[in-house]
């Protein structure tokens, strides 16, 4: 296997990973009454919501009794994909 594509997949590993603590930061945040003019809550709603009203919208259902499981969903999907690349591309 070429070092190009190694660094590639290791580059696309390392942004899931920070894309998944991304989202349960925001998950967590979401508890707790934030000033939404926050330049971190900005920061993280600017990353997150998009995803999680794409996930929301086709899956309606992800949404039980007022709790969004959305980025449950997401970090699922997330490490299901890291998975399949990471076993793909390595042969792991």
């Amino acid at each position: 296997m070429s070092a190009l594509i190694f660094a590639i997949v290791q580059l696309l590993h390392s942004v899931i990973n920070l894309y998944i603590w991304v989202v349960i930061i925001a998950a967590v945040l979401s508890f707790v009454q934030l000033d939404p003019r926050n330049p971190i809550v900005e920061i993280l709603n600017r990353l997150t919501q998009p995803a999680f009203n794409f996930v929301r919208q086709k899956i309606p259902f992800v949404v039980v009794s007022g709790i969004d499981l959305s980025p449950i969903v997401i970090i699922f999907g997330l490490q299901f994909l890291d998975t399949l690349m990471m076993h793909a591309v390595m042969g792991m």
